[in-house]
């Protein structure tokens, strides 16, 4: 299926009760177009996206009592109360397809906005191909730095990207030597898309720059058969820390070489995407039991915010999972869109993307550990603070930093 639209509330014709009445007039909407890969080897992440967007929706046009924006009142109040609709299109992960679904979106479904895409190589050709069409494009969940550096004005990231990740991923290293803790070496494992090239070179740069011997350095096929030969190597290394950079089905592939082979790292810190995702532990988790990984969201959070407890609880009901690192950037990015787009209160693109810039929401109205969400120049929100989790039993836990951990982290992972 390459794409379905979901209307909602006012945005779609009602019937009268009576079969044979004729429809009545749709209340004026606003489209946005969601791009994920709905289909093939990410076809999960894609219906998790969908799930998320989907519950943002429904806060949005509906009326709920949460401080979330757009959520009290229905429909958004710029436009007098006009619906959000949504039409997806499934990129399949190929960067020029989802070029294509863009610019099908924009030029045939005329959305106002576009919210996409998980996969760096795919966001970097739509936001390209909105930024010629004046189209805003809210860049949900792809972390590479690379992408708020193309000098875009229509491009905008509330979430956070991979030098922000990585530096928090040192940043934990580092107190963990000075509570005493001998960590000397590390070991690099990406794939070779713009994602994992850009999360190693940021990681190679910090390790020089904190005092972090790298003793393997392994750049890997995407989607590859076999990975043998690459843990082979980690294996020989025999880094104090393995840095992943993996979607989830060479994340899977990784652990169960690694447990083919014997290698048990003495610890793991994952640049979050496939080690985030419910399929990986569901498949191979009880060979990760320790592993650390980078996050923009905790449901530790709901201890202390409520509202992240009920989100969750109504993203739940659709998906049968909770909200992850992936989904609740994903939920947040319609939240953030659908704020603007009030304020906006107007499908003009460049009046979207003032809105956009214009941006100032407290951390406290989301469902993050961040301060805020607004934007630099660059459109790239530099206030979502970063949260390291570690798999405890059958769960995520955060344990760094300090002010966000529910509990001290196990270290090293395999001691």
């Amino acid at each position: 299926m390459r794409r379905r639209e979901l209307l909602v509330g006012a945005g779609a014709l009602s019937l009268v009760a009576s079969r044979g009445a004729p429809a009545r007039a749709a209340a004026p909407e606003v489209v946005v177009g969601v791009l994920y890969a709905m289909s093939g080897a990410s076809a999960q992440v894609g219906v998790d996206a969908r799930h998320a967007i989907e519950t943002a929706l429904d806060l949005i046009n509906n009326d709920h009592d949460l401080d979330l924006p757009g959520a009290k009142g229905a429909g958004l109040a710029g436009f007098g109360g006009a619906k959000i609709r949504l039409v997806f299109a499934d990129h399949q992960a190929d960067p020029q397809k989802g070029r294509a679904e863009a610019e099908r979106l924009i030029t045939q479904d005329k959305v106002s906005a576009l919210v996409g895409c998980y996969q760096s190589a795919v966001s970097a050709t739509v936001s390209a191909t909105a930024e010629r069409y004046g189209v805003p494009f809210v860049c949900a969940d792809s972390s590479s730095p690379s992408l708020h550096r193309k000098g875009l004005k229509y491009f905008f990231r509330p979430a956070a990207h991979d030098e922000m990740f990585s530096t928090a991923m040192f940043d934990f290293l580092d107190s963990q030597r000075k509570q005493g803790q001998k960590i000397d070496s590390v070991a690099l494992f990406f794939e070779d898309t713009i994602y994992g090239v850009d999360s190693s070179t940021v990681q190679r740069k910090l390790a020089a720059e904190r005092g972090y011997k790298l003793v393997a350095d392994v750049k890997y096929k995407s989607n590859s058969p076999s990975l043998t030969a690459e843990v082979q190597q980690l294996k020989t290394a025999n880094a104090d820390v393995l840095l992943p950079t993996s979607y989830t089905t060479d994340a899977i592939l990784l652990t169960k070489t690694m447990a083919e082979l014997g290698y048990k790292p003495k610890s793991i810190i994952a640049q979050a995407a496939g080690f985030s995702e419910k399929v990986t532990y569901d498949a191979v988790g009880d060979k990760l039991q320790g592993l650390i990984s980078r996050g923009s969201f905790s449901l530790d959070l709901a201890a202390k915010r409520p509202m992240v407890a009920t989100v969750n609880g109504m993203y739940k009901a659709r998906a049968g999972r909770d909200l992850n690192d992936n989904s609740s950037r994903q939920f947040m990015a319609m939240i953030v869109l659908a704020d603007a787009l009030d304020r906006a209160g107007s499908t003009d693109g460049q009046k979207i993307r003032a809105a956009l810039a214009a941006t100032d929401i407290p951390g406290t109205r989301t469902v993050m550990p961040w301060t805020k969400v607004a934007f630099g120049p660059d459109g790239q929100n530099t206030f979502a603070d970063p949260v390291l989790l570690q798999w405890i039993g059958d769960k995520f836990v955060t344990v760094f930093p300090e002010a966000a951990a529910a509990a001290p982290a196990k270290w090293p992972m395999n001691a």
